[in-house]
């Protein structure tokens, strides 16, 4: 039932559950490696540029119900390193084709033609993309709150003024991460409250809770997410050598993560690129979402105290405490500028206090350089003081995931 079936091994006879999107009809298109299902044009992108020419995946399509589109990894000279996407349209009497002259029965022959010959394609399929694993939507069938003793810390990841992060394995088994709160950060009852919430928040664009101990010290347990917080990979990773049109789709995934938290009606009250996981393929995850509101150190509420991000935090939350769904529009502005500028802290040069003053005083900070004006006057809209004018994160996604294919042909 729901997320978790019973299964039985053909090979071996033993019962079990199972995560219920990791099976698939044994004859149906779900189950071909090379089908990815309901993804969009800019995930198969990313999936794709990592792999060698001809390295291909099919997909809902976007646009018309029950037709497909076939993405393919490309190389040429002028455009270098690219995706070229196809339409696979539906003929009335079922059957498939890309160009009117080759005709097919199912999807599965298409791809076969395909593989033996281009007949007007960039290039011949030569292997299905490598799929990531479908994410769980939990560590098993009613494992929600787990004793301490079933998870390992392997390595410690990170430090912050809370807790530490670490790399953890649970029941010897799956590999996770796990926050580990300082005793005394927030009280374990509402934590617990809110960590029901936080659970029923689906989205492939937030990282997912698998499980809690509640006790202190409390431990969230949520999904492993292979490059560490977005700061750390801008800052000392790969992403130092990342361009304008990578930070762009990363920013606009971040976007489509909070959009889905607007439309949620829930906050997250600390947006910033710290609280942002990065995985395999420039993946990005929002994490800690909600975890703000619970947090019981004096030089955290104080709002003005030590431990408060207020260069992130919009004026109306660092003075009054009004945090909404637009709060964290201002603190999205101030996340673009981490990405563009790779990891700097925000308004270099200025303490706390200052920021506090003069943002309230009218002061926004200036385009950061190798940013293009379009993208700086998003952050100055992210920035307006009234918090309704603000755009919403529904728009900034739409906006940044439009960002450059406004001036390239979507489809061939």
């Amino acid at each position: 039932e729901g997320d978790w079936w019973e299964a039985r091994s053909l090979s071996s006879g033993a019962t079990g559950y199972i995560p219920s999107n990791y099976v698939a009809p044994v004859d149906s298109i779900q189950a071909e490696e090379w089908y990815f299902g309901k993804i969009g044009r800019k995930d198969a992108e990313r999936q794709l540029l990592g792999n060698c020419r001809g390295t291909f995946l099919i997909r809902e399509s976007e646009t018309t119900k029950g037709a497909y589109s076939l993405s393919i990894r490309d190389w040429d000279e002028a455009k270098g390193d690219h995706v070229k996407h196809y339409k696979i349209r539906k003929l009335d009497n079922g059957g498939y084709y890309i160009t009117t002259r080759a005709q097919f029965d199912t999807v599965q022959q298409l791809v076969q033609h395909y593989i033996e010959y281009n007949d007007g394609l960039c290039h011949l399929l030569t292997r299905a993309c490598p799929a990531m694993k479908p994410q769980t939507l939990g560590l098993a069938k009613d494992a929600w709150e787990i004793v301490r003793e079933s998870i390992n810390l392997d390595k410690k990841l990170g430090m912050g003024c809370f807790g530490d992060v670490w790399m953890g394995t649970w029941n010897g088994t799956t590999k996770v991460a796990v926050k580990t709160l300082k005793p005394g950060t927030m009280s374990p009852e509402a934590f617990l409250e809110e960590a029901q919430i936080m659970k029923r928040l689906r989205h492939d664009k937030l990282v997912q809770l698998y499980a809690v101990v509640s006790e202190e010290p409390i431990y969230i347990v949520t999904e492993f997410m292979s490059q560490g917080s977005l700061l750390d990979f801008l800052k000392d990773g790969d992403g130092r050598y990342l361009k304008l049109p990578q930070l762009v789709d990363m920013a606009g995934q971040i976007a489509a993560g909070m959009a889905y938290i607007e439309r949620m009606n829930y906050i997250h009250r600390d947006l910033r690129a710290a609280n942002i996981l990065v995985g395999d393929n420039l993946v990005c995850k929002i994490a800690d979402f909600g975890l703000a509101r619970l947090i019981e150190d004096n030089e955290y509420t104080a709002r003005q105290g030590a431990k408060f991000p207020i260069k992130w935090t919009a004026p109306e939350a660092a003075l009054f405490g009004k945090f909404t769904i637009k709060s964290d529009v201002w603190s999205f502005g101030i996340l673009l500028t981490e990405l563009v500028t790779k990891g700097r802290v925000p308004y270099p040069g200025m303490n706390n206090r200052e920021v506090l003053e003069q943002v309230e005083r009218g002061y926004r900070m200036q385009c950061p350089g190798n940013c293009p004006p379009s993208l700086h006057e998003v952050m100055v809209q992210c920035w307006k003081r009234e918090p309704e004018e603000r755009p919403t994160f529904e728009y900034l996604q739409s906006f940044l995931e439009d960002y450059f294919t406004a001036t390239e042909p979507q489809y061939k």
